[in-house]
């Protein structure tokens, strides 16, 4: 990442590296596209970052004993700070955009992810107290995880995607579209992407189920082909917002009607 020679595509790498500084800053600067959407990029390595400290823990205390390092564990802070960390971002370059904007629905995307950071917050609490129980931790975990998958599908939907349009060629997508070869593919996204906004289900079974870092595999898996697929669609809706507000276009339309028959050229002008 840090290599100074031109090579390895050092002008990608050090993009990255500013993009990510950036993020540690936000706040204390406009908040443009590459930022929030970068930011929306760490969101999904929640699971990545959360196991950052699960991987420094089993170093030091030995592969043998790396069960003892999970989240019921009493260091569990820790690993809820790290998982948190990409919510908090976004919460703070919202709060930004909107100081900058006046637009609430930035603040309305703010609460999202604090509705995340006290999901998370939840759930931590109710891991350490041991996933078997169905305690208060355990019914404030799966109110806010339904919360947060609600709001968060909805906001891809309406927001991020303009979907689930009225009055359009094909019914719930939107009247522009890009990927035109590939209609069905969007019903795919929109079902997947909701079906996978509630894959923390995953960890309610305590027994008869498969080990609990085996389902933290598949729920990390799944998120990473859910921002993937977000991906596609979230850029053509940014494309075609810009295309509407001519910030890009094919075509510069002329301010004024050209007429054939009032313009000509009068040949003996000369």
């Amino acid at each position: 990442m840090f290599d100074p020679f031109n090579i390895f595509f050092k002008s990608s790498r050090y993009w990255l590296i500013k993009s990510i500084s950036k993020l540690l800053t936000s706040g204390t600067r406009r908040v443009e596209f590459a930022d929030f959407w970068m930011g929306d990029q760490f969101c999904s390595l929640v699971f990545t970052l959360s196991d950052l400290y699960l991987f420094a823990c089993t170093y030091a205390v030995g592969f043998d004993n790396w069960r003892q390092c999970g989240s019921t564990a009493k260091t569990w802070p820790a690993a809820f700070i790290l998982a948190s960390l990409p919510f908090l971002i976004r919460v703070i370059q919202s709060i930004k955009r909107y100081v900058d904007s006046k637009l609430n629905t930035h603040l309305i995307n703010g609460g999202k992810y604090l509705c995340g950071i006290i999901y998370y917050l939840c759930y931590y609490i109710w891991r350490h107290q041991g996933r078997s129980l169905r305690n208060t931790s355990f019914a404030f975990w799966c109110l806010f995880g339904t919360l947060y998958s609600v709001y968060a599908s909805a906001w891809d939907f309406w927001m991020d995607w303009s979907l689930l349009r009225p009055h359009v060629k094909y019914p719930l997508l939107r009247a522009e579209l890009i990927y035109t070869d590939h209609i069905p593919l969007y019903y795919f996204a929109i079902i997947s992407n909701a079906l996978i906004r509630f894959i923390w289900v995953i960890y309610i079974p305590s027994s008869s189920a498969p080990d609990m870092y085996w389902r933290f595999f598949i729920a990390g898996f799944l998120e990473m082909l859910r921002r993937w697929q977000w991906n596609f669609i979230r850029l053509e809706n940014e494309h075609l917002g810009n295309m509407d507000q001519y910030r890009v276009t094919r075509e510069v339309p002329l301010p004024y009607s050209f007429d054939n028959n009032d313009h000509h050229i009068d040949e003996t002008s000369d």
